[in-house]
């Protein structure tokens, strides 16, 4: 599948992670967390509104609130597996702790993936992380095959596509999974997000999901979030399961997920240590902190298990 044969919506959703990565770079310049591979990902940006910075560091930090409570429960013999993974470095902040994870599968559009191998191959830093002693990286079909990291282009809309990727990169189903989606399921078709859904809650007995997306689109910030995501090519397909935190849960249940929860950033926000709170609010004056609680009223963070493992998974640091 080559990049002529996508629509110029696809097109439209290719491009979010360059932004994404770009705001990513800017919080990381400005001291809101650390990540030493950014840079090779993002290269020189324009300084960001703080209500942006400070939204991207609870995505990121909330995320990783959710990925250490996986880990401290099955340890590093288990898998990670990011989809729409975009330009995102988790598997490099890993690798530089002792939480380095068995397998490590990104899959996203082939355009993205070949950039990303692209970027991986001119800069040692990163390449070296994937290459064990003895082990070799492997570029097959644009995709990119080392021992414990997979990168690999496909369409998430097609579920047997999915399930052969997978499947090509040692994914085991008796293996705890973890599963990240960051805006990504809310641009595909809702048929189609269900059935990769009701795909990976059947595949893996033991698993966590990390779905992150918008949320309360019902109300007028709402419209105006959809108006503005629709002049750029990005319309929200599955906006229907955004409307309120309880209709995701619905869904995530249905698909076969054991458990559901979902709390909207500003929930998150408030979960945070104090300190921490402190310390990020004194990075920037943010003068509207209406604007800032509104953007985080409007994404959420939703958790779907099964498996007794992860039964108690919470929003708590």
């Amino acid at each position: 599948m080559n990049a002529m044969s996508w629509s110029v919506e696809d097109e439209a959703v290719i491009a979010t992670n360059t932004d994404a990565t770009e705001c990513k770079r800017c919080a990381v310049d400005l001291g809101y967390w650390k990540d030493e591979y950014i840079t090779y990902f993002a290269k020189h940006v324009d300084r960001k509104a703080p209500e942006i910075n400070r939204g991207y560091y609870a995505r990121v930090k909330a995320l990783e609130m959710f990925i250490h409570q996986f880990l401290e429960r099955c340890g590093t013999k288990c898998q990670i597996i990011n989809l729409g993974c975009g330009f995102d470095t988790l598997y490099w902040r890993l690798k530089d702790t002792t939480q380095a994870v068995s397998n490590f599968v990104e899959l996203d559009y082939p355009s993205v993936i070949s950039k990303k191998c692209q970027i991986i191959k001119r800069n040692k830093a990163l390449l070296e992380k994937i290459c064990t002693e003895d082990g070799e990286v492997v570029v097959r079909s644009g995709d990119l095959h080392a021992e414990g990291y997979h990168l690999a282009g496909c369409d998430l809309s097609n579920v047997a596509e999915v399930a052969r990727k997978l499947a090509g990169a040692g994914v085991r189903g008796d293996a705890p999974a973890l599963l990240l989606a960051e805006c990504v399921l809310v641009y595909l078709r809702p048929v189609a997000a269900d059935a990769l859904l009701a795909h990976l809650a059947a595949a893996f007995p033991r698993c966590v999901l990390l779905l992150y997306e918008q949320c309360n689109l019902a109300d007028r910030f709402g419209e105006v979030m959809l108006r503005n995501l629709s002049a750029r090519g990005c319309a929200l397909a599955g906006e229907r399961f955004c409307r309120d935190p309880a209709a995701q849960e619905q869904r995530l249940l249905a698909a076969g997920f054991e458990a559901a929860r979902c709390w909207d950033m500003e929930t998150v926000w408030r979960a945070f240590p104090e300190e921490e709170r402190a310390r990020v609010e004194a990075l920037e004056m943010l003068d509207e902190r209406e604007l800032l609680q509104q953007l985080h009223a409007h994404y959420a963070l939703t958790v779907a298990t099964r498996g007794a493992l992860f039964a108690d998974l919470d929003l708590n640091c």
